[in-house]
């Protein structure tokens, strides 16, 4: 609408004030209204064009809810449409209106006092916008308003006393997650019929019991008080609210005892005191809360026993008393607690046996009893059950670990066993874990070797086993998965040279050795740790210089070589010029200005060679011709042993070669045999009837039991228009059901073709290394079918669509990708392609990573197909690359532009930090307007640069936690960097979104 059409519109509202009733206004009041409020908005995504002053009523305007009687407007609902801008004039006009949403935009500046004139409104939800300004007094004067959102904004100042003034109606507020501030008012007590109370993550102080009278809320259900500055004695006799569910008053100054009238609400479900200073003991009422489900009273000042009731609530899934002075004996009875999930009773003062009773608590997942006094030996069942996370630490255990359960090596994510007296061998069935992410076994008396076996851990970030008593060398492939970060071999006997192979834990940000009893030289190899920022070596038998190459490690910040064996001079540039005395201080002789006294520096004497080594009798004290005629003896004599050498390898390979040439030409020949065999069994099914050419079907999987009869099928019948589920430039997917076999439904790939592969054996060749691909987040590649005009790959069915549909091409009655599911599709993208870059040589590119690319199972995982085609990229057609160049059109990185299409892991990168992206921000990574072209990371870039980049975060997810969220943002820039020697690679990337999700423990904070 242009300049004049908005002021005649505002001319009209100021006039439809004073027009009297027989003089009405041809143009419709709510469609004024609505016009005007619409005036104030910015609408980028013009999801308000159906808005228009032509018509004669707004019941047809997309997110216009009327009467279907009166036809008048009741509900107007704006959610999640980036909607900017304030909230003008124009919807005191509807006056019949009963719903206001705008949750989830951009608005700012002031609430509009005038909403308080929609008289008959019941519904306001202005949540997770930017308003900011204090809450007007008269908003809820109406006194028609059951349910009342302000959360997330920007409001501040106090609440005024006025505003609870009319609120008989109310029965849901929220102002949580504000910065208002001050005393909650008292009348909040006329609120006699509110369910739901959320003031939470505010600055409110004083004391919310005696000063507002909350304890009057009779029907109160869920009462969220959490994270302000309260303080004060709760006294008994103010909880006994019959109706409350949900109860929240951690993260406050909260003192006195614990109100033990909680145990008069017999329906509560979630009690959460934790983070406060409540003293004295747990109330022995609380065994009345069988409804209870979820129990937070960490980090008070309670002592006393341990509650010998806790095996009473048997719904409970969450417990957490850490961080008291609780004494006692765990009950048996805990072992009643067969809902329990978390299980968290760290730093306090508890004693005796762990019970066995846990054997009942199946559904366990987290066990924390750090810092006890717990003794005896560990349960076996403690290893059997399907914990993702075990802390026993800082206890008196004793004994050896016991074995675990395949179960364990199934789930199990962090193991921390350190600060005990646990004795013996480590349990080789431990480095069956794959999902092993943190083992600390440190400060215990093993008295064994260093198990192998902690190679195999394919996930560790964290190794800790400092002061555990272990000896022997140190493994060679300790580094073989490739994610180590942080390794800690301090304080134990091991002996030999540090291996090599160290050179491999590529993600080492921290390698500490010290006080052992190595020896050897520092490994150059170490040059490679480019992550590399601590290095600690101090108090071995280290010989030799330091490797100069470790001087171009940029990131290194500490290194300790101190009391070793070590001399000559020091590297040149890096840390190593500003070092402290103290690191150096210990060795024989190394040359460095920053040490006191003389260079004491050893160098190595000239090798000599004895003349009369090789059977020459003369004498030593022979002529110049003897002398002469021992040295020619003593050359000829090594020419020959040379000579003899070379021969001898030239013999060697010229067997080898013959021998793998024999080899070669079996295998050909039977080959062409197997191929023969098929297209005859092919032929002489054609001859039966069917119309499809002779072909080679091949199933990879040796459980698959397709028809006998599929070669003679006309496989057209599969490929039918109805059958079609996907296309893209390797051709499109049908989805097909194998009858005779066991059921399954596959997917089957029609091969984009252009005298793509002559030869049977070529495909073969490159679809079976395909095939061998296994991993949870790759499609399984099941077999294929091949004649010289058709080529079908049949791979696994994935039941939810691709990402892209879930993004983009959402229906409006399916929900929106949640944060949660959101950063699990990231996760498991980013180790499928690690899996593809770091478990083959040479590497598997993917080079077209999508969210079409990315298929989404029954429970949102994700799975990479179309991985590997790019091994046949070589036989398409220019036209084909022409068309892969432009489907994948802003996911492409820079450089292959000017490469000739050489790929290599940093393209998938590239590609995967704009997935990142798109994921975050629910946007295509180019956009075209009217007269700009949007490119995605350069505008989340500039947004993250001036401080506001969170404003890009798709608002449809709804909830996300922003210190998940922002780091995240931040990775995708990494990887989109023009550079590409500046990109992670993948396994760096899935380190850093593990890093992301689950914070560093607290032990490894300080580093």
């Amino acid at each position: 609408m242009g300049v004049l059409g908005l002021c005649i519109f505002a001319f009209l509202l100021a006039a439809s004030y004073t027009v009297n009733a027989d003089e009405s206004l041809d143009l419709n009041d709510e469609i004024l209204g609505l016009i005007v409020f619409k005036s104030s908005i910015t609408d980028p995504s013009s999801y308000l064009s159906s808005w228009s002053q032509d018509d004669e009523t707004p019941c047809s305007w997309k997110y216009i809810t009327c009467n279907p009687v009166t036809r008048s407007v009741t509900e107007i609902s704006l959610d999640g449409l980036n909607l900017s801008g304030k909230i003008g004039r124009g919807l005191e006009k509807l006056q019949n209106l009963k719903v206001l949403s705008l949750a989830s935009n951009n608005f700012t500046g002031d609430i509009n006092p005038e909403l308080s004139l929609l008289t008959n409104l019941e519904q306001l939800n202005l949540s997770r916008n930017s308003f900011s300004g204090r809450i007007p007094g008269s908003l809820i004067n109406s006194g028609t308003m059951k349910f009342l959102d302000l959360s997330k904004n920007m409001l501040s100042g106090p609440v005024p006393e006025a505003f609870f003034k009319k609120c008989l109606s109310l029965r849901s507020l929220s102002l949580s997650r504000n910065n208002l501030e001050g005393p909650i008012p008292s009348s909040l007590s006329n609120c006699t019929t509110l369910n739901h109370l959320d003031l939470s993550k505010n600055r409110f102080s004083g004391n919310p019991v005696f000063e507002s009278g909350i304890w009057k809320l009779l029907w109160i259900r869920t009462l969220d008080l959490s994270h302000n500055s309260l303080s004060g004695a709760v006294p008994n006799g103010v909880f006994a609210l019959h109706d409350l569910k949900e109860l929240a008053l951690n993260g406050n100054h909260f003192s006195g005892s614990l109100p033990s009238d909680l145990g008069l609400c017999p329906h509560l479900k979630t009690l959460d005191l934790s983070n406060n200073m409540f003293i004295d003991t747990v109330p022995e009422s609380f065994h009345a809360l069988l409804s209870l489900s979820y129990l937070n009273l960490a980090n008070n000042k309670l002592t006393g026993e341990f509650p010998q009731w806790i095996g009473s609530l048997t719904s409970l899934k969450y417990l957490d008393f850490s961080g008291n002075g609780l004494t006692g004996m765990l009950p048996e009875s805990i072992g009643g607690l067969t809902s329990l999930k978390y299980l968290r009773l760290s730093d306090n003062n508890l004693s005796g046996n762990i019970p066995m009773s846990l054997d009942f608590s199946t559904k366990l997942s987290v066990i924390s009893l750090r810092g006890n006094k717990f003794n005896g030996s560990i349960p076996d069942i403690i290893f059997e059950l399907g914990f993702e996370q075990i802390d026993l630490s800082g206890n008196e255990l004793t004994g050896s670990i016991p074995p675990g359960s395949s179960k364990l090596f199934e789930y199990l994510e962090s193991l921390d066993l350190s600060n005990n007296r646990l004795t013996g061998d480590i349990p080789a069935e431990i480095g069956l874990n794959s999902k092993l992410r943190y083992l600390n076994l440190s400060w215990n008396d093993f008295q064994t070797r260093m198990p192998p076996e902690l190679g195999y851990f394919q996930n560790l970030t964290v190794l800790d086993l400092r002061n555990g008593a272990f000896h022997g060398s140190i493994p060679n492939d300790l580094c073989d998965s490739g994610s180590l970060g942080i390794l800690q071999l301090d304080g134990n006997s091991f002996t030999g040279s540090i291996p090599d192979e160290i050179g491999n834990c590529s993600s080492l940000y921290l390698l500490s050795m010290s006080h052992n009893n190595l020896n050897g030289t520092i490994p150059r190899s170490m040059s490679q740790l480019k992550n590399l920022k601590i290095l600690k070596l101090e108090y071995n038998q280290l010989s030799g210089e330091i490797p100069p190459e470790l001087s171009e490690l940029e990131n290194l910040l500490a290194v300790n070589v101190s009391h070793n064996r070590l001399q000559g001079r020091l590297p040149s540039g890096g840390i190593f010029q500003s070092l402290e005395p103290s690191s150096l201080e210990g060795n024989l002789g190394i040359c460095s200005p920053l040490l006191k006294g003389p260079c004491k520096l050893n160098v190595p004497k000239p090798l000599v060679l004895n003349p009369f080594a090789y059977g020459n009798q003369h004498g030593r004290h022979g002529g110049d011709e003897d002398s002469d005629e021992a040295s020619n003896g003593f050359k000829h004599h090594r020419f020959l042993s040379v000579s003899a050498i070379v021969a001898i390898l030239a013999a060697l390979m010229i067997s080898i070669g013959v021998l793998v040439v024999s080899l070669l030409n079996i295998s050909a020949r039977r080959r062409l045999a197997f191929v023969d065999n098929v297209l005859e069994s092919c032929s002489s099914s054609s001859r039966s009837g069917a119309s499809l050419s002779m072909g080679k079907l091949v199933w990879f999987d040796p459980k698959m039991n397709p028809p006998n009869n599929i070669c003679m099928e006309n496989l057209e019948s599969f490929l039918r228009k109805d059958n079609e589920i996907g296309c893209g430039v390797f051709g499109t997917v049908y989805k097909a059901s194998i009858a005779e076999g066991n059921g399954d439904i596959v997917a089957i790939k029609n091969l984009v073709v252009s005298n793509m592969i002559q030869y049977p054996e070529d495909f073969d060749r490159e679809v079976r290394v395909l095939g061998k691909l296994r991993h949870q987040n790759l499609v399984s590649i099941k077999g294929y079918f091949w004649t010289p005009k058709l080529q079908l790959l049949v791979t696994d069915y994935v039941p939810n669509g691709s990402l892209h549909t879930k993004l983009h091409e959402r229906s409006p009655s399916s929900p929106p990708l949640s944060w949660p599911n959101r950063f699990k599709i990231l996760l498991g993208t980013a180790k499928g392609l690690s899996h593809l870059h770091h478990s083959f040589c040479p590497p598997i590119i993917h080079y077209n990573i999508k969210p079409n690319n990315i298929l989404l199972d029954h429970n949102l995982s994700p799975k990479i197909s179309d991985f590997g085609l790019t091994r046949l990229l070589s036989k398409l057609d220019k036209h084909v690359m022409s068309n892969r160049f432009q489907s994948a059109l802003g996911y492409v990185a820079p450089e292959m532009t000017c490469q000739s299409l050489r790929v290599n892991e940093k393209c998938d990168v590239y590609g995967f930090g704009v997935l990142i992206l798109e994921i975050v921000t629910g946007r295509r990574p180019i956009e075209y307007g009217e007269d700009n072209v949007l490119i995605l990371n350069e505008q989340v870039k500039i947004m993250l640069e001036e401080g506001n980049v969170l404003e890009c975060v798709d608002k449809s997810m709804g909830e996300y936690p922003e210190e998940e969220v922002l780091p995240v943002l931040k990775l995708a820039l990494v990887c989109t960097s023009q550079i590409p020697s500046s990109r992670p690679s993948m396994a760096e990337v899935v380190q850093i979104l593990q890093v992301i999700k689950t914070p560093v423990p607290r032990r490894m904070e300080s580093y």
